[in-house]
């Protein structure tokens, strides 16, 4: 058991990646708390993973959640060794639909709670010498027109994990590393794409260029490489940045078929 007796918070928990990591962590002998806005999702997975999870319901746009989850932690484990920064606002908007609002809350949700958290955490974290991981997105290099401001959004949080992984690495012995994730078959996923215009089937209907396996990653995927990071077997990496994705972000040769 690669994680046995660490004590991990999981951010967005109750669904897609977060749960699977969730899920994972406790396999490999972790507690976890799981963290969402579903309480019903949120104590079904608590009595999956039970006696070794606890639940935590918040918003992370509020800016006072990330000190109430950390305390939670604190008082259900005793002490806090990792924090997975998985949840995400995950919503559409272009150039002209992007009002200060929906950016606003997009920020507050993607990059100030993450930085919050990890505050709140630190003093923990060092005790420890524990480690957070970020579960960012392959948008953070430029993003789809219709994803302008949760583009920009994950592109902060990851020059946040490369600023944290070697600041508090240096200060604390505290290390951060950063998933960039590419496309993730995920139930909300699944639906996002369906509210786009594409069939129920489209996961099937994939061109190869984009889905060279013809399975896109599933969130099991994820979860198995966050146990490396999470574990002490990834020390002393700090300030990594890791893209999970079938295909290179840079210097891709497609064959002149698809081109």
């Amino acid at each position: 058991m690669e994680l046995r007796d660490k004590a991990i918070i999981v951010t967005g928990s109750t669904t897609g990646i977060g749960r699977a990591i969730a899920r994972r962590c406790v396999a490999e002998g972790a507690n976890v708390l799981i963290h969402g806005r579903n309480e019903k999702a949120a104590r079904e997975l608590e009595a999956e993973l039970a006696p070794h999870a606890m639940v935590h319901i918040d918003d992370l746009a509020d800016p006072e959640a990330p000190g109430r989850i950390v305390a939670a932690a604190q008082r259900g484990f005793g002490k806090l060794d990792c924090i997975v920064n998985n949840a995400a606002f995950i919503v559409r908007g272009d150039i002209r639909t992007t009002d200060a609002a929906l950016f606003d809350r997009l920020m507050a949700t993607n990059v100030r709670a993450p930085l919050l958290l990890i505050q709140a955490g630190l003093d923990l974290l060092a005790a420890s010498k524990g480690c957070v991981l970020n579960i960012g997105s392959i948008n953070a290099y430029c993003g789809e027109a219709a994803m302008l401001p949760y583009s920009v959004s994950k592109g902060a949080l990851m020059t946040l994990s490369r600023n944290l992984g070697d600041a508090l690495h240096l200060e604390y012995g505290v290390r951060v590393n950063h998933f960039n994730v590419g496309w993730v078959l995920t139930e909300n996923e699944h639906r996002y794409k369906i509210e786009d215009g594409l069939p129920e089937d489209w996961p099937s209907r994939l061109p190869h260029e984009v889905n060279p396996s013809g399975t896109l990653i599933s969130p099991e995927t994820i979860a198995t490489a966050a146990v490396f990071w999470l574990s002490d077997a990834s020390r002393p990496i700090s300030s990594s940045v890791v893209e999970l994705e079938q295909w290179p972000l840079i210097g891709r040769n497609l064959p002149k078929s698809v081109e």
